[in-house]
């Protein structure tokens, strides 16, 4: 899996555990083979048993003393008979324990069984790697003990030759088995001997490999399925990934524009999320670079002013020699100073306000009660009698998540925005109220109001709209473009309107904050 991804290699091997968990489980446990061993072993005590009882009836002798003994030369012929239609092997031990027939021995010569194989069962060299393979992984739960020289000395024989009928299981080199089973041979109640039963497992064996290959057949589908379906799980997750990796890089290599990110949105899964908050946040970062161009050259044009009008005056003043002349460009000189630091100051404001507010933590703001505080800080800076009068209205729960020393900010602004409009003797009220799951808060004057054109351009960096008779450079036009700002950061918004009277004439204006309303 060298050429795979490793979120593809984690998908297979996450695929492909629990599958070989299973297989390995199955051949480790070896129910099936267990159950053949102990049917086989029943079936090897019921011959010993049946065998015993024939030799009991029909091959017993008796001395001239009247003592009782097996008979070799009939027990051979008989037990040779009694297992030619079985595939067992039969030993017969007198009551000494020695052998006095076998049914491999007929006449003197050994007499060899093999099964030869049936015609066109040809082995399947690749499946019998694989299964060998595999059963050489698993550990050999079997402990039996090896088959002895000495069969006598079996635990087996000397329990039948004890009136008991016993089985056992014994291992054999090449990781082959014996199964045997002893009964007593009877007459009378009297024992006699033993008749030892064994048989090999290869049949078992056999039916054990048939039955794991085809469970190893099975699990090769199974597992040939598992990895054509996880790579196609693979694929549908790494190949989109891959290319909204391979686009956010070049767009951060800045050689590729915020649509250029893949639109995977119709997936409607966690890919299409990742996608579509990509193209956001790309485009979000895009329009953040294009603003702070226009921010940079709006700046550049506006210092420029006052600038050019100080090299002016600058130049004027070393050439005139009129004191009046003199005293009014070094007025000029100072205003243009004063106008200079009044826009590095918002400037400078507005280009952390960004930072400060993604980095300031967010806590309940009540405005019912913060508002009516700004307002008499403001009345005991004017002193008595001094500016227009400020009214606050309000009773609702008023709470909203936020930056406090920011939110009166905003509404600094917006009440030094209303004086600079109104007239004298005129009324600046503040009210807030709740609407459903909104806060508002309506800053209200009674100057001359905006003209309809502009009600959107006035939260734009650098515009100015000031009333007549307020001398040039006063404002640096950036105290609503920051409130606005600040609002937006807060999840709210802000809009200006006018109010007018029965006649339809413009009283004033109206700005209009509403923010979420805290839980």
């Amino acid at each position: 899996m060298t050429g795979f991804s490793p979120l593809t290699r984690r998908i297979l091997t996450v695929n492909m555990l629990p599958l070989a968990v299973l297989v390995a489980g199955i051949l480790y446990l070896d129910d099936y083979r267990e159950g053949l061993v102990e049917a086989e072993l029943t079936g090897l005590e019921i011959q010993a048993e049946i065998f015993a009882g024939a030799l009991g009836e029909s091959a017993i002798g008796a001395g001239s003393d009247g003592a009782q003994f097996i008979l070799p030369d009939v027990a051979r012929p008989m037990l040779r008979r009694l297992v030619l239609p079985t595939r067992t092997r039969a030993r017969v031990f007198d009551v000494t324990g020695a052998v006095v027939a076998d049914s491999r021995f007929l006449g003197g010569g050994a007499v060899q069984v093999e099964v030869l194989p049936s015609e066109g069962d040809f082995p399947s060299y690749l499946f019998e790697d694989l299964y060998d393979a595999l059963v050489a992984l698993v550990p050999d739960r079997r402990a039996d003990p090896p088959f002895p020289g000495r069969l006598d000395l079996l635990p087996a024989v000397t329990g039948a030759l004890g009136g008991d009928v016993k089985t056992g299981r014994w291992s054999l080199p090449g990781d082959a088995q014996r199964l045997g089973a002893a009964a007593p041979v009877q007459r009378f109640k009297q024992v006699l001997g033993a008749v030892l039963v064994t048989a090999e497992t290869g049949e078992i064996d056999a039916a054990v490999r048939d039955v794991r290959f085809d469970i190893l057949k099975a699990f090769a589908m199974a597992l040939g399925v598992t990895v054509l379906l996880s790579l196609y799980l693979a694929g549908a997750i790494t190949r989109p990934v891959r290319r909204l990796a391979s686009a956010a890089d070049a767009v951060r290599r800045g050689q590729a524009q915020a649509e250029a990110i893949p639109d995977f949105t119709r997936r409607r899964d966690e890919i299409g999320e990742l996608s579509a908050a990509l193209r956001e946040m790309t485009d979000a970062l895009w329009q953040r670079m294009i603003a702070n161009e226009r921010f940079a050259a709006d700046v550049a044009h506006e210092i420029k002013n006052p600038l050019t009008s100080l090299r002016s005056a600058v130049e004027t003043i070393s050439r005139v020699r009129d004191p009046e002349q003199q005293a009014t460009l070094m007025g000029i000189i100072e205003d243009d100073i004063g106008r200079l630091d009044r826009l590095i100051t918002d400037i400078s404001d507005e280009s952390r306000l960004d930072a400060e507010l993604a980095l300031s933590r967010m806590k309940p703001v009540d405005l019912r009660r913060v508002l009516p505080g700004l307002i008499q800080a403001l009345r005991a800076a004017e002193g008595p009698g001094g500016g227009q009068e400020l009214i606050f209205r309000g009773k609702d729960v008023c709470i909203v998540m936020g930056v406090e020393v920011r939110l009166v900010q905003v509404f600094q602004n917006l009440i030094a925005n209303a004086r600079s409009f109104s007239p004298p003797d005129g009324v600046i009220s503040l009210s807030v109220h709740r609407e459903r799951d909104e806060v508002m808060v309506l800053v209200e004057d009674q100057g001359s109001g905006i003209p309809p054109e502009s009600l959107d351009s006035i939260f734009e960096r650098f515009y100015s709209e000031r009333p007549e008779g307020e001398s040039f450079g006063r404002h640096s036009g950036l105290g609503l473009s920051i409130s606005r700002q600040i609002v937006e950061a807060h999840g709210g918004g802000i809009h200006a309107e006018n109010l007018h009277d029965a006649y339809g004439r413009r009283t004033g204006a109206r700005f209009v904050v509403r923010f979420p309303a805290a839980p």
